[in-house]
């Protein structure tokens, strides 16, 4: 099995610089799998890029055809820059920022040897919860539910013990001031402000707006919102990150009880974050399975939805690794849809080819029904035997 596609995945997820999966589905393409990284191809499993060199430079998401150790140079590029510089014998060209950077999701990229899926690696959304009062335990618990790793700022021991009661993967007991030291902040950082009164409300919303984040929100009436935004403005805040804020928090849903106010915060963190089109990637028990499954001996399958038409369980970008036992690591959307494929991928698995094939699921026909597939729509997936990529 090659490892080097899936080392340098889980390097590339640990950055936070933009990754872009390029797999391809079909005619010459079927079986090629790359991974671009802040705008540079960094690793394809067989060399197909440079016949298609001019069609792949044209894509959003690839600045520069080539290979070669260029990882780290791209990595710590922060701001808008132009440069030339030798790699090597390879001429690197700068990247965007990434503030600029357009928003990729995922799609399908037509060339003359055949189709490319393209995707954007969604990273590891963060909330941080400033306050451990009433409003905070169902943020916590309802925060964990959707995915989020928690972590409450609370000064004020009882509170703090009532966070990590409640399950918050962090909680940090100390002055506010001093806490969001500790929390860098960045694009993928939701800050939600629920403190006990406006002189805390300003001492956290001050320190977290000198921070990248994705979102930031606040809790509290318009009257004192109004006032602690004033008292900003005058020690110099700057009134167009200010404006951005959301608040008073949350959706408009007429929520009254704590549990209600979370369900409306969270809502409207959702909407934020769903704006942001990225593919599903690789959830780290997906990755912890291939890692155990480069030492079998044993051929895997990894099966990914990467075109959809109508109404689908799952969106492009899910994936689900099927193991020879036929026991299957994550889900695609369960039901007769998901055993087919699984039964495809164990098919693959038992013969040893193809390593790569595209299969075409239409759950619209009168008989999809009847099977219990009742979403009405059409996915394609890519099945790839892993020792492939």
């Amino acid at each position: 099995m090659n490892k080097r596609y899936f080392d340098i995945l889980k390097d590339v997820m640990s950055k936070q610089g933009t990754t872009v999966l390029l797999s391809g589905l079909d005619r010459e393409l079927l079986g090629w799998n790359a991974i671009c990284y802040d705008g540079y191809l960094r690793y394809e499993n067989r060399e197909e890029s440079k016949r298609i060199r001019e069609e792949l430079e044209k894509a959003p998401f690839l600045r520069y055809v080539g290979s070669g150790d260029i990882l780290e140079k791209s990595a710590d590029v922060q701001e808008s820059v132009d440069y030339t510089e030798n790699a090597g014998s390879i001429e690197t060209i700068g990247v965007q920022s990434r503030e600029s950077r357009p928003n990729i999701g995922t799609g399908i990229l037509f060339t003359a040897a055949g189709r490319i899926y393209y995707e954007t690696l969604q990273q590891e959304k963060r909330m941080v919860i400033c306050g451990g009062g009433h409003v905070s335990i169902p943020l916590i618990r309802m925060g964990k539910m959707i995915g989020f790793p928690v972590t409450v700022l609370e000064d004020r021991p009882k509170y703090a013990d009532d966070a990590r009661r409640a399950g918050a993967d962090r909680v940090i007991c100390d002055a506010f001031q001093n806490g969001l030291e500790q929390i860098p902040g960045d694009n993928n950082t939701y800050f939600i402000i629920v403190t006990r009164g406006h002189r805390y409300d300003i001492q956290c919303l001050e320190a977290i707006l000198k921070k990248p984040h994705a979102y930031i929100g606040m809790i509290g009436s318009r009257v004192r919102v109004a006032k602690v935004k004033e008292t900003l403005i005058e020690n110099g805040a700057d009134k167009e990150i200010l404006d951005r804020v959301y608040t008073p928090i949350g959706l408009r849903i007429g929520a009254e009880t704590p549990e209600e106010i979370a369900v409306s915060i969270l809502a409207q963190v959702i909407e934020v974050k769903n704006q942001k089109r990225s593919g599903c990637g690789y959830s780290k028990t997906l990755l912890a399975a291939i890692e155990q499954a480069e030492t079998s001996k044993e051929d895997y399958v990894l099966a990914t939805i990467v075109t959809r038409r109508g109404s689908a369980p799952r969106q492009t970008g899910t994936r689900m690794l099927i193991c020879p036992d036929g026991f299957c690591t994550e889900t695609i959307g369960g039901g007769c849809a998901e055993a087919r494929i699984r039964e495809k991928g164990l098919q693959m698995i038992r013969s040893g080819k193809p390593v790569s094939q595209i299969f075409a699921l239409d759950m619209t026909q009168e008989d999809a029904e009847e099977d219990g597939m009742v979403c009405g729509g059409m996915v394609e997936i890519l099945l790839q035997n892993i020792r492939s990529f």
